[in-house]
């Protein structure tokens, strides 16, 4: 019985090591993606916003403007949803090692952090996210694709105390 308890916790361990996205994976995908040269200028985005079973909920488009000096970038975020919902972000962001990042927006708690490896970039943080009159804290796990120097695919998965409750896809390519 002690056994086969301990045989199914393993098993179960080992699925969910082998289905989280690693790093590592990515380390020698081309082209490799620089954070700052991909974010620098003007870009286009078009977007969906999925629940937690994979229904669509939300389709929208952002315009964004991305500058850095040195270590230094800011990348404004213009959001319009199909519902007529208009939002923006500013993130302020920093190069604080050859791969790693973070970044501070308004509607952010705390500090996003990010590593880049090869053609990905891992981005995490927790994000307020208004609902009616509710405030959700939702933890974002933030996966950034490169394709080639004008296109890049993102995928973020949305969770509430380690639950998934939604998903965005996103797609965004630079016009410069």
């Amino acid at each position: 019985m002690i056994f086969r308890a301990l045989l199914t916790s393993l098993l179960a361990l080992g699925l969910v090591a082998c289905g989280s996205a690693n790093l590592e994976h990515h380390q020698s995908t081309e082209p490799k993606l620089s954070l700052e040269q991909f974010f620098n200028g003007k870009l286009k985005a078009y977007g969906i916003v999925l629940d937690r079973r994979g229904n669509l909920l939300r389709r929208f488009e952002a315009d964004l403007v991305g500058e850095w000096e040195g270590n230094q970038g800011e990348l404004k975020e213009w959001f319009r949803f199909d519902d007529g919902e208009k939002t923006t972000r500013n993130w302020r962001l920093t190069k604080t090692g050859q791969n790693t990042f973070q970044g501070q927006a308004e509607d952010v708690i705390g500090i996003a952090k990010g590593e880049s490896s090869g053609s990905a970039l891992y981005w995490r943080y927790q994000l307020e996210v208004p609902v009616d009159d509710t405030i959700y804290h939702i933890t974002l796990d933030d996966w950034m694709f490169l394709f080639d120097d004008k296109r890049l695919f993102n995928k973020t998965e949305m969770t509430k105390f380690g639950f998934k409750v939604g998903e965005i896809i996103l797609y965004i390519e630079k016009l410069d």
